[in-house]
């Protein structure tokens, strides 16, 4: 096995995870960028590897699609001999309704169900490299609330909110995945960077044109990846796994999402959705205290 550290970073072709990839190559990283759209991964690929650092790899994958995230782990188990750091970037505020396979409703699957899936998927690479596991998330999640009959499908769809419910329902897990890992000494973290200028919840007509005129005052996408580097190398949190950072403060959760009894239904609606076994308790879900 190379003795070279790998890391995968999913939507990594823009925005702060290309930024992260981009400190990751410099760090030395083998890096692996999983991307939607083949073209553009190959356009983000080539300009990494021309910083002279370590190999840049490409893993292509439609995270909005339950069936592309198998096909995405697939690759990425054939390929990478190691997974280090994981870092889950990819997202989507979405402006209207899209339901994809199975009647979900697509950020719904990108922004909770990916993740939840890959963590599964990629587990054995994640425990024989000890990986540390990294989930950008958003403030915004405090707005959230989960309907475990309504948000799957978007029957409760908001073009604002509903980014929001997603972004609660994959936080409200980041500690059961902690205590399902904590024996393998995989370290899992999520993060709230700071608000940057990248396409996330770019809206069409007059609204989208405010928008993209605000963006135009906020900091570039690599003062967003600052935060999320430090975690994924160990910088910020060596040995702490579970917790929130709001950008590099260590934070506690809001109510909302330290409703142990709701994360343990919305994992076990995870594993049945996604299609994964249950295998930690008669749940599917770790016990949290």
């Amino acid at each position: 096995m190379s003795s070279t550290p790998t890391a995968v970073v999913t939507g990594g072709n823009r925005g702060i995870g290309y930024a992260v990839a981009q400190e990751l190559v410099l760090k030395g990283y083998q890096v692996v960028l999983l991307a939607r759209d083949r073209q553009r991964g190959e356009t983000a690929r080539s300009a990494l590897g021309a910083l002279g650092g370590s190999e840049v790899a490409l893993a292509v994958g439609d995270l909005s699609e339950l069936s592309g995230v198998r096909s995405a782990a697939q690759a990425l188990l054939a390929s990478c001999p190691r997974i280090d750091v994981l870092v889950h970037n990819a997202g989507i505020w979405p402006s209207r309704l899209v339901r994809g396979e199975h009647g979900l409703e697509q950020a719904f699957v990108t922004n909770h169900l990916a993740p939840f899936a890959l963590n599964h998927l990629l587990e054995p690479r994640l425990v024989s490299s000890r990986a540390r596991v990294v989930q950008v998330s958003a403030r915004l999640y405090v707005n959230g609330r989960v309907d475990l009959e309504r948000t799957p499908t978007g029957a409760d769809f908001h073009p604002l909110r509903t980014y929001a419910d997603t972004k609660l329902c994959n936080l409200l897990l980041v500690p059961l995945f902690a205590q399902r890992w904590s024996a393998a000494e995989v370290r899992i973290n999520a993060v709230h960077p700071p608000v940057v200028r990248t396409g996330l919840g770019d809206r069409a007509g007059v609204p989208g044109y405010l928008l993209k005129a605000m963006k135009m005052l906020w900091k570039p996408p690599r003062a967003g990846a600052a935060p999320v580097v430090r975690l994924a190398l160990g910088e910020a949190a060596s040995d702490v796994t579970g917790r929130y950072f709001h950008i590099d403060k260590e934070t506690s959760l809001a109510p909302v999402a330290r409703d142990v009894a709701l994360a343990q239904q919305v994992w076990a609606q995870a594993l049945e959705l996604s299609s994964l076994p249950r295998t930690a308790s008669s749940s599917g879900a770790p016990n949290v205290a």
